[in-house]
């Protein structure tokens, strides 16, 4: 089985503006850092359109319309004061949790189907931890790690569905969309203080099912591996899931302008394997990864590349 990879053109077509961190540039860094040759065994699908059924699993159907019915025709609609939408953004947020929910599809098959895969990652914009119930803001209009958690257990009868989240920034969406369910589990590093001002050690769901484990601005390395082993992995390793997400943002690198973490690209490897090992213990591999943030193009695809090496090498 191989690592599979989900995109689509028309995510390029998401524009938020001129000089927005959020870009097209984004995706076509990592695209291009995974075109490398060490990347030829990929297997490279289409991403293709979220259901209505899949999206409303999550947000209110009133939100799904409103965010489809607002896409405009031309120029630019704020949603609020900093996330845009343009022409494209429909279909491209309909690719990109479209990507998880067969990212998720392909995982579950890998035992008795040629379409299934090890794993798989999900290079697709705009990005999505950042959406809550009902709400859309920091850069995501839907929630593509949830809308792929609640597309399992309804598709795939699974129940216990764990995302893990390395974005710098709180995936304060996933947060919230999680909060009352006993069966899905959010585990996130971030630098605090930091937007979206979420993500508090105490915050910690109504079922315990949320743990937020954070970092102070100029952590590096060692503080990230330390919180990252001695708080995260035990923490899902004793809620043993049956599929891993990963919110994969790429922004706590040293390079990043929006934040002051001080990452590198071998600690994003290092964590995937960690992740893999988790998924290989409760969920027969089954890890499903979706791009979050990253906003210095280089460090970007350098990351990006890290983690799907990791990924093919589980």
């Amino acid at each position: 089985m191989n690592t599979v990879l989900f995109s689509h053109d028309a995510c390029l077509g998401h524009d938020p503006g001129y000089g927005h961190p959020e870009c097209p540039d984004r995706l076509r860094a990592v695209l291009r850092a995974l075109e490398d040759e060490a990347f030829m065994f990929l297997d490279r699908r289409e991403a293709p359109l979220a259901t209505r059924e899949m999206l409303t699993r999550v947000h209110p159907a009133s939100y799904v319309d409103t965010i489809l019915a607002n896409v405009p025709q031309d120029g630019y609609v704020a949603i609020d004061e900093d996330t845009f939408m343009s022409p494209g953004s429909g279909e491209a947020a309909l690719r990109a949790a479209g990507a998880a929910c067969a990212a998720v599809d392909a995982v579950m098959a890998a035992d008795n189907d040629a379409d299934g895969a090890r794993n798989a990652f999900c290079a697709t914009r705009p990005p999505g931890h950042h959406a809550e119930t009902g709400r859309s803001m920091g850069f995501c209009l839907f929630n593509n790690v949830a809308v792929a958690a609640r597309h399992a257990q309804a598709a795939h009868g699974l129940r216990r569905v764990a995302v893990i989240d390395f974005d710098v920034h709180h995936g304060n969406g996933t947060q919230d969309i999680f909060w009352d369910d006993p069966d899905l589990f959010f585990a996130s590093t971030h630098q605090s203080p930091l937007y979206p001002g979420t993500g508090l050690p105490r915050e910690r769901g109504a079922h315990g099912n949320i743990l937020n484990a954070t970092l102070r601005a100029g952590s590096g390395s060692p503080e990230f591996r330390a919180l990252f082993a001695e708080q995260v992995l035990p923490a899902v390793d004793r809620f043993a899931p049956e599929l891993i997400l990963v919110s994969a943002g790429f922004d706590a690198h040293l390079r990043d302008p929006l934040a002051q973490l001080a990452l590198t690209e071998a600690d994003y490897g290092w964590a995937t394997e960690k992740i893999g090992a988790l998924a290989a213990r409760h969920a027969g591999g089954r890890l499903v990864s979706c791009l979050e943030g990253g906003y210095n193009l280089d460090a970007l695809a350098a990351s990006a590349a890290a983690h799907v090496t990791a990924l093919m090498a589980l």
